[in-house]
């Protein structure tokens, strides 16, 4: 959880000069092989990874893990950065405990998106829940979170109320009959070559609001919040809100990728974006099994608090996305000299 039509590329040491003029205050370089990671047409991200522990080209993309020192282990889809084990907290903990606050006693909960574990391993902290169903299109992402991601899943895959279905989650969406509290949409991003662009769309929310019980809420990733991609945000916030009444963009900055990421929760009832920091961390004490890093009452005070800039854009922005003009994310990188 990144950009270009141009391959994201992975350079050994003989690419990279490591003489003394060619330094930056004395530094030093400290690997010899680094994932460049375009954000924009205009913005880079180069990660110095220390090994490549595994890399295959799935039945629905490119897929490795990497191993880095500054961030530790790494997920890769299709060039793009998905999360680490050494900042996935400053993603998952917002993505996921601002609704199950909200909604107080959530009991089932819909993950579409299984990838790294780590979002069913935080809805697992929430003592009412008693039932975790996670779609992912890709088993051969997940098999390999399983193996090299052990920190973030923390055994979730196995725990007796998660349900693990590899499956499509525009069919998944189209055949169960069941309601649910919570709806998750944890996604890859919305590259044109990837496998996950049509869900971004007003049907797609249509189809998961009416999965979801009456009090129910989803909680969505919502893409990169860079000045050059705020736009696409914007969209995607009134697509969703073109469904919903009730939509709260919101954002955390993630080190590793190297932007600001959005967030956005919707739902049929209205969302308290001024709540009371006691409050939340009483429930948050007595509804949950803690160990949270991030996330207390402050926290989410603070996160409903949307930018001027980006509430304007949002006011000002009228395309929705659809199944006909689909949201269709910057690029795709592709890292060639790792295949094989």
């Amino acid at each position: 959880m990144v950009k270009t039509n141009n391959p994201v590329k992975f350079l050994h040491d003989e690419d990279v000069s490591n003489s003394e003029e060619d330094l930056v205050a004395g530094s030093k370089v400290g690997s010899d092989l680094w994932l460049s990671e375009y954000l924009s047409p205009w913005d880079i991200y180069v990660h110095g990874i220390s090994r490549v522990l595994v890399t295959k080209q799935t039945p629905f993309q490119e897929m490795s893990v990497v191993e880095t020192e500054n961030y530790g282990n790494a997920l890769v889809l299709d060039g793009k950065w998905q999360s680490c084990v050494a900042d996935e907290f400053l993603y998952h903990e917002p993505l996921i405990h601002p609704a199950m606050f909200y909604h107080g006693e959530p009991r089932t909960v819909l993950i579409l998106g299984a990838g790294e574990g780590a979002t069913a391993r935080e809805v697992l902290r929430w003592k009412s829940v008693e039932e975790i169903v996670t779609v992912d299109l890709d088993g051969d992402v997940v098999e390999a979170c399983r193996q090299y991601l052990p920190e973030m899943h923390a055994g979730a895959f196995n725990h007796p109320k998660v349900e693990l279905i590899i499956a499509n989650a525009l069919e998944y969406l189209d055949n169960t009959t069941q309601k649910w509290d919570i709806v998750v949409f944890d996604l890859s991003d919305a590259i044109a070559e990837g496998p996950s662009f049509q869900l971004f769309t007003k049907e797609c929310f249509a189809k998961i609001r009416r999965i979801l019980k009456p009090e129910g809420f989803l909680m969505m990733q919502a893409g990169s919040l860079l000045l050059s991609q705020l736009h696409l945000h914007a969209r995607l916030i009134n697509t969703v809100n073109a469904v919903f009444p009730n939509v709260q963009p919101y954002s955390s900055f993630i080190p590793s990728f190297g932007e600001p990421w959005g967030f956005a929760i919707a739902s049929a009832k209205e969302i308290d974006t001024q709540v009371d920091p006691e409050k939340v961390d009483y429930i948050l004490a007595t509804k949950t099994t803690g160990g949270f890093k991030m996330f207390d009452g402050i926290t989410l005070l603070g996160l409903m608090q949307t930018p001027g800039h980006i509430r304007k854009l949002i006011a000002t922005e009228t395309q929705i996305f659809t199944q006909a003009e689909p949201l269709k994310a910057f690029g795709k990188g592709i890292s060639n000299s790792l295949q094989g």
